[in-house]
C-alpha cells in the first residue's frame, strides 16, 4: 500500500484491495479514523507480518466494522483481529484454518462469521457467546459435532453447515427460536437419512380401503364390521394437491428441502400415499413455498416435529 494514504484520504471509510497479490498489510491503514469497511480478498496474506502491529490500539482498531479476509493462506485465525471489539463482520472463507479459537467470543458486536471452505474439524463452545451473532457459516469443513451451547446464540437467523461431517444434531438447536435458515446437505446426517427411505407396498385391507375413500364407495357402519369401520376413519391425505388420493399405514417417505438463496430449512418430512406421487408433490410443493412463505412456516413446524426422533435422536 502506498505511503502516506492517511494523508491523502484522512476521511477514507471504504478500502477495497482484493485480487491484488498483497502478502501485508501495511502500517498505514492504522492511521485510517473513519475506515469502517476493508476488503481484502484473494490475496497472498497469511504470513508472519500479513497484518499491522498495533491493530487494536490504532484507530483503525476502533473504527472497522466489516473485515473480509477470504481466500488467502490464513492457517489460524489471526489473533490481532481478536480485539477488534467493533468489528461486526468478519469473512475468512476459503483460508486454511483448522480451527477457531476460544477467544473468538472477544468479538462481542460480531454479527456475521463467515469460516467456510476451510479445514476446521470442531466448534468452541465459546462461540456462543456471541450476543450479537446473526449469521453464521461454517460450511465446507470437516465439523463433526456442534456443541449444545450454540442454542445460547439467541440472535442467530442463519446457520450454514452443509458438506461437513455432521451425523446428527444437539436436540437444543430447537431452541433457536429466530432461526430462518439451516443448512445441512451434503452432510452423513441426511445422506443417510435419505438413503434410508423406504416403501413398504400397502396390504390388501389398505388396498381396499383407498377404492372405497377415493371413489366415495357409500356404506353405514352397519354394512361393515366394527375393526373395518373404525379403520377407514383413520385415513390420512395425501399431501400432494395433484393426487386427491389417501393412505393408512403404508406410505412414502420422502424429505423436502426449502431452498431460499441457495441456503436450506430443515428438511422437511413428507407423507405420500405411493411412488408415483414423489416427483409431482416435489415440484408441487417447492413452487407453492416460493409463493407462500407462511404456508412453508406452518408446515415447517408440524413437519419439525415428525422429525426429531429421525434427525435429532
Amino acid at each position: 500500500l502506498p505511503a502516506g494514504l492517511s494523508q491523502w484520504f484522512p476521511a477514507l471509510e471504504v478500502l477495497d484491495v482484493s485480487g491484488t497479490g498483497l502478502a501485508e498489510l501495511g502500517a498505514e491503514l492504522l492511521a485510517l479514523p473513519r475506515l469502517h469497511t476493508l476488503l481484502a480478498k484473494n490475496n497472498r496474506l497469511g504470513g508472519p507480518g500479513s497484518l499491522p502491529k498495533g491493530l487494536r490500539q490504532a484507530p483503525l482498531g476502533h473504527s472497522l466494522r466489516v473485515l473480509n479476509l477470504s481466500g488467502n493462506r490464513f492457517a489460524e485465525v489471526p489473533p490481532a483481529l481478536l480485539g477488534l471489539r467493533g468489528l461486526r463482520s468478519l469473512s475468512l472463507g476459503g483460508n486454511r484454518l483448522h480451527g477457531i479459537p476460544p477467544d473468538i467470543q472477544e468479538l462481542r458486536s460480531l454479527e456475521f462469521l463467515y469460516l467456510g471452505g476451510n479445514f476446521i474439524t470442531s466448534i468452541p463452545p465459546e462461540l456462543a457467546n456471541l450476543p450479537s451473532l446473526s449469521y453464521l457459516v461454517l460450511c465446507d469443513n470437516k465439523i463433526q459435532s456442534i456443541p449444545p451451547q450454540l442454542a445460547q446464540l439467541h440472535s442467530l437467523r442463519s446457520l450454514s453447515l452443509h458438506n461437513n461431517l455432521l451425523t446428527y444434531l444437539p436436540r437444543e438447536i430447537l431452541n433457536l427460536v429466530h432461526l430462518e435458515e439451516l443448512s445441512l446437505r451434503g452432510n452423513p446426517l441426511v445422506v443417510r437419512f435419505v438413503r434410508d427411505l423406504t416403501y413398504n407396498p400397502p396390504s390388501l385391507q389398505e388396498l381396499a380401503g383407498r377404492t372405497i375413500k377415493t371413489r366415495n364407495v357409500p356404506y353405514t357402519p352397519s354394512d361393515l364390521p366394527e375393526n373395518l369401520v373404525r379403520y377407514l376413519s383413520l385415513a390420512s391425505n395425501c399431501p400432494n394437491p395433484k393426487c386427491g388420493g389417501v393412505y393408512f399405514d403404508s406410505c412414502v417417505r420422502q424429505i423436502k428441502f426449502v431452498d431460499f438463496c441457495g441456503k436450506y430449512r430443515l428438511p422437511l418430512m413428507h407423507y405420500l400415499c405411493s411412488p408415483e406421487c414423489s416427483s409431482p408433490c416435489s415440484s408441487a410443493s417447492q413452487s407453492s413455498t416460493s409463493q407462500s412463505e407462511s404456508d412453508s412456516e406452518d408446515e415447517a413446524s408440524v413437519a419439525a416435529r415428525r422429525m426429531q426422533k429421525v434427525l435429532l435422536g
